[in-house]
């Protein structure tokens, strides 16, 4: 069972673009709008509270809880300004010899900027890192052992 999630885990990443060739207009004012909010606490404090904040004032459509725009299909590029929805995700890294776990149980991100095709950068808040605050953190796909995610491209009402 892990080398087949491992194997469709790579399959996916692989058919992924690593970046777009550009960005569009509505995910550039999502960029914006989140980076100036480093630092700060949006709302509540909690993950999806800054994906509503961004889409709310780009006047995006969404459906209100965490279908975040279109969801992008295997084999689509990732841009920063994309909102990445995870579920029971669980990852696994090590550095320097020391073992680190990471779980997402339902959490919600945006990308902030897309490294290579395997590594992002993450803009959220209601982290280990951060607490509710805004901030920054790098994801890496194939740190991936368990779980899920979607991500959704969003777009103008």
């Amino acid at each position: 069972m892990k080398n087949k999630l491992l194997l469709g885990l790579l399959l996916l990443t692989s058919s992924v673009s690593a970046q777009c060739d550009s960005v569009s207009e509505i995910n550039a004012q999502i960029i914006e709008l989140a980076g100036k909010k480093l630092g700060k606490k949006v709302d509540r404090g909690e993950c999806w509270d800054l994906a509503k904040y961004v889409l709310d004032e780009t006047n995006s459509k969404w459906d209100g809880m965490y279908k975040f725009g279109r969801a992008l299909k295997k084999g689509e590029c990732i841009m920063p300004g994309d909102i990445i929805q995870f579920e029971k995700l669980k990852t696994v890294s090590v550095t320097n010899g020391v073992k680190s776990t990471e779980i997402f149980p339902h959490h919600t991100a945006i990308v902030f900027e897309v490294k290579n095709v395997d590594e992002l950068v993450l803009i959220h808040q209601n982290t280990g890192y951060t607490g509710k605050k805004v901030g920054k953190s790098t994801f890496k796909f194939s740190t991936i052992t368990t779980g899920k995610y979607t991500i959704y491209r969003p777009v103008s009402n």
